[in-house]
C-alpha cells in the first residue's frame, strides 16, 4: 500500500471515530431519578440527569397542567414511586416525542406558578433541573445555589418586607409582647448539608432536630417565643430565610448548622456573626436596591427611608448594621460561652464571616455551628437525642442571658427588668468596628467617666471585639 492511500485509509479511520465520539456526545443525557418536596408555599420537583439539557416550562388550564419538555433526554426514572400527597401535583406522565425529546405533564390539583433553573454537578449530585411549583399566593422567590441604633435586640414589628405585611406581634399578660427568635434550621430538602462518616448522617437532619429542640425550649421560657424558619426537609432560599425572620417579627435570628472538615480529627463547636466587610457590602446593597427604599429599620423610631436622601438613609443603614454587629458579638460570645460547658470548642470567640444569613441590618443573627459532623466522635454525638438537648440548653442559656441584660422596649422582660425582678449583673457591649467609648456612653445613657471607670481605662482607646461592662447607673427602659 502506498503512503498515499495510507494516508487516506488513517484520515478514514479517524474521521469514523470522531463520528462515532460526536454521537456519543450528543447521546440524550438520562433522567434518572426524581425527587419531590413540600414546603410550606411551594412544591419543589428535582431531575437528577447523566449530563446537562435545555428544557421548557409551560402552563395550561381547564384542566390545570404543567408541561415540561427536556431536549436532549430520555426518562430512565420511575414516576410511579413519588409520593404525592399534601402536594398539588395529582399525577405525572411521560412521553418520548423522539429519541432525544422528553416530556413531562404534571396533572395539578390547583392553579400554581412555575419557576425553573438547571443546576451545575456539586459534591453531592450531578447535573439537576428544578421545578418549584408555587402556591397561587405564594411569590416566587430568586433562586440560590446551595452549598438564615443601640447595642441591644430591637422590636422590629414595624420592620417590611416588599410586598408584605407587617407582623404584629402578640401581647403576653400585663400588654408586654414576647422576646421572638427566629431559628434557622440549616439547609433542607435536595440540599443536605455537610455529611458525615459513611454518609449516613446528614447535616439537615441534625440542624432541624435541634432547631426543633431549641424552639421547645425557648417557648418554656416566659417572654419568649421561638419561630422556626424551616418547619420540615425542604430548601428555602438564604435571602428568604432573613425576610421570613422579618416577617415573624424576630428580635434575634439564630441559624443552626454542623461543621465539616477535610481532616476527621478536626472537632469543636463554634459561633458566627457578620464580618465588618460583610456588613458594608450588605449596606452598598441595600442602598443600591431600590425595592429597599420603601423598607422600614427596624426600631422604636420606626425609621423609613423612602423619604430620607441617600447620605442620610445610608448614615442610618450603617448605624442600623452596627448596632446589630454589636449585639450579635455580645449574644454570640453568651452562647459559645454556654456551649463550651458540654462541648469542646473549635474557637474560644465568636468568628466573623460575610455569611448570606448574618446579613440583617436590622436583626442581629448568629450561626451556630454545633460540631464537626466529619469528626466520627462528634458525629455520633450529634446523632443522639441527649446531646441536641443539651446544645439547645446551651443555646437557650446564652439567648436568656443577653437579653435579661438588654431587653427590648415593650416585652415582658424589659418589665420585669425595670421592676427590679431579673438576676443582677451589670450589662455588656461588644466594641464593634467605627465605635469610640464616648458614642457606647450616649447610646447607653451614662457618662463617659462612669464607663472608664466600670472597665478600669486609664484612657478612650478601644479594640474591636472587646468586651466593656455597662454601668448599673444606666436609665432603666434605656438601651
Amino acid at each position: 500500500m502506498g503512503k498515499a492511500m495510507r494516508m487516506r485509509a488513517l484520515l478514514g479511520g479517524l474521521g469514523l471515530m470522531l463520528t462515532v465520539v460526536a454521537a456519543d456526545v450528543l447521546a440524550a443525557s438520562e433522567v434518572r431519578s426524581v425527587r419531590l418536596w413540600r414546603a410550606p408555599d411551594n412544591t419543589r420537583l428535582v431531575f437528577d440527569l447523566s449530563g446537562p439539557v435545555q428544557h421548557s416550562v409551560f402552563t395550561l388550564a381547564a384542566p390545570n397542567r404543567i408541561v415540561i419538555d427536556v431536549n436532549g433526554a430520555q426518562l430512565a426514572a420511575k414516576l410511579d414511586q413519588l409520593s404525592l400527597s399534601n402536594t398539588p401535583i395529582t399525577g405525572i406522565r411521560s412521553a418520548q416525542r423522539s429519541a432525544d425529546d422528553l416530556r413531562l405533564v404534571l396533572d395539578l390539583s390547583a392553579e400554581v406558578t412555575p419557576k425553573s433553573f438547571s443546576l451545575a454537578p456539586n459534591q453531592q449530585y450531578g447535573h439537576r433541573l428544578v421545578v418549584d411549583l408555587f402556591d397561587r399566593d405564594a411569590a416566587p422567590s430568586v433562586p440560590q445555589v446551595a452549598s438564615t441604633a443601640p447595642p441591644v435586640s430591637r422590636p422590629v414589628q414595624a420592620s417590611v418586607v416588599p410586598g408584605s405585611t407587617p407582623t404584629k406581634l402578640p401581647p403576653v399578660p400585663g400588654g408586654q409582647r414576647d422576646i421572638v427568635i427566629a431559628i434557622d434550621a440549616g439547609h433542607g430538602g435536595e440540599d443536605p448539608g455537610a455529611l458525615g462518616p459513611g454518609r449516613k448522617l446528614y447535616e439537615k437532619n441534625v440542624t432541624l432536630a435541634i432547631s426543633k429542640e431549641l424552639q421547645r425550649q425557648i417557648n418554656a421560657e416566659k417572654g419568649f417565643r421561638g419561630e422556626l424558619v424551616r418547619t420540615g426537609d425542604y430548601f428555602i432560599p438564604l435571602r428568604k430565610r432573613t425576610e421570613i425572620a422579618r416577617k415573624k417579627g424576630a428580635d434575634l435570628f439564630v441559624s443552626i448548622h454542623a461543621d465539616a472538615a477535610p481532616r476527621a480529627a478536626a472537632f469543636g463547636a463554634s459561633v458566627y456573626a457578620l464580618s465588618e466587610r460583610g456588613a458594608t457590602s450588605e449596606t452598598a446593597r441595600w442602598l443600591a436596591d431600590a425595592e429597599n427604599q420603601s423598607d422600614l429599620i427596624g426600631g422604636a423610631g420606626n425609621v423609613s427611608l423612602d423619604d430620607k436622601d441617600r447620605m442620610l438613609a445610608g448614615v442610618l443603614l450603617d448605624l442600623s448594621m452596627t448596632a446589630s454587629l454589636s449585639s450579635s458579638l455580645n449574644v454570640g460570645q453568651k452562647v459559645l460561652s454556654n456551649m463550651g460547658s458540654i462541648t469542646p470548642l473549635h474557637k474560644r470567640r465568636v468568628e466573623q464571616a460575610g455569611f448570606m444569613v448574618l446579613k440583617s441590618p436590622d436583626i442581629p443573627s448568629i450561626l451556630v455551628e454545633t460540631g464537626f459532623i466529619s469528626n466520627p466522635n462528634e458525629a455520633k454525638k450529634l446523632s443522639t437525642t441527649s446531646h441536641q438537648q443539651a446544645l439547645a440548653r446551651s443555646i437557650t442559656s446564652g439567648v436568656r442571658q443577653f437579653f435579661q441584660q438588654n431587653p427590648p422596649p415593650g416585652t415582658y422582660i424589659a418589665a420585669l427588668r425595670d421592676q427590679g425582678k431579673l438576676p443582677s449583673g451589670p450589662r455588656e457591649h461588644v466594641v464593634s468596628s467605627g465605635e469610640s467609648l464616648a458614642l457606647i456612653a450616649q447610646r447607653y445613657q451614662i457618662s463617659l467617666a462612669s464607663l472608664r471607670s466600670a472597665n478600669s481605662l486609664k484612657t478612650d482607646v478601644i479594640k474591636v471585639g472587646q468586651t466593656l461592662q455597662i454601668p448599673a447607673t444606666a436609665l432603666a427602659g434605656q438601651p
